[in-house]
C-alpha cells in the first residue's frame, strides 16, 4: 500500500509517495505551475489533489474531484501530514457518495 507524505521545512516543501517524490501530473491537469502546498484552498494545493489522485486511484478520478479533494483534505492538512493510498480511497467513495468525505 502506498504512503504519502508531505513536509514543510525551512528548506521548502517536499511531497513524496513510498520515499520518491511525487509526480504533479502537470500532463494530466495544470491548476499551477508553482508547486505544490497544502493547509488552504488554491491552485498549489489542487495540483497536489490531482497527484495524489491520478497516482492512488486513477487519472478519470484525479480530474472529475481535485478541486472538491482539495477543499475537503487537501486544504486541512498541518505542516507535516501522512495520507494512505486506503485513506485516499475512502475519501473518494466518501465525495462520490456524499459530497464530503
Amino acid at each position: 500500500m502506498k504512503v504519502y507524505t508531505g513536509n514543510r521545512t525551512f528548506d521548502g516543501i517536499e511531497v513524496r509517495v513510498d520515499g520518491r517524490p511525487l509526480d504533479p501530473r502537470l500532463d494530466l491537469r495544470t491548476v499551477s505551475r508553482n508547486g505544490f502546498e497544502w493547509s488552504f484552498e488554491g491552485a498549489s494545493p489542487e495540483q497536489l489533489a490531482v497527484a495524489i489522485l491520478a497516482d492512488a486511484v486513477d487519472d478519470a478520478t484525479a480530474l472529475r474531484l481535485s478541486h472538491p479533494f482539495m477543499t475537503a483534505i487537501v486544504a486541512n492538512f498541518g505542516n507535516e501530514w501522512e495520507m494512505t493510498e486506503a485513506d485516499v480511497a475512502e475519501a473518494v467513495r466518501l465525495l462520490e457518495r456524499t459530497g464530503r468525505p
